[in-house]
């Protein structure tokens, strides 16, 4: 079943659309939860309370691509649970992906200058100007967060290439952020 029509089955309060989603996206779902909770009943439980808040937003809102609004949500749950499991210690992987996008973002909402949508805007925009396999690798790393290895065999070519163009494209994110006048 394609998204379109999962979709229309949450508009109409069926609850196949939760089966139909799981059946085509839960294991990528679950894979995202379990690469930030790294523990397999809380990525289980992320990913229902997904599959919970989607049902919950749609209707009224309309995604225009289905895997990345879930994904928005689960990556949100995921780190909502890993600050509340752990505190004040953190999974490796995701203190290593937070340090490298605070060289470019500011630390915290309290830091930023602009509201959310404001600097979703701004993101996006910058995603744009990037080429395409620019793009996709930063979104891999920092949205799906995948690790450097799985984004090279995903694109084949070499980690180093991967390094490289990540940090490229880290630095051209600040000077955009820089020149829309968020502090850093």
């Amino acid at each position: 079943m394609d998204d379109m029509k999962i979709i229309d089955l949450f508009f109409a309060r069926d609850e196949q659309a939760i089966q139909e989603t799981d059946k085509l996206y839960g294991k990528r779902l679950f894979v995202l939860a379990d690469r930030i909770l790294n523990n397999r009943e809380d990525s289980e439980e992320s990913v229902n309370d997904t599959y919970w808040q989607t049902w919950e937003a749609v209707p009224p809102k309309r995604p225009g691509y289905l895997f990345g609004f879930l994904a928005s949500i689960c990556r949100h749950l995921s780190l909502n649970r890993l600050d509340w499991n752990l505190a004040a210690k953190r999974n490796a992987e995701v203190v290593t992906l937070t340090l490298e996008m605070e060289q470019c973002i500011p630390g915290s909402m309290q830091d930023a200058t602009l509201e959310g949508e404001e600097i979703k805007h701004v993101l996006e925009t910058f995603l744009d100007t990037l080429s395409s396999e620019s793009r996709l690798i930063f979104l891999r790393r920092y949205l799906y967060m995948d690790t450097i290895m799985e984004i090279a065999q995903r694109y084949g070519i070499k980690e180093s290439k991967v390094k490289t163009q990540l940090h490229r494209t880290r630095n051209k994110l600040r000077t955009h952020l820089e020149k829309e006048g968020i502090a850093l």
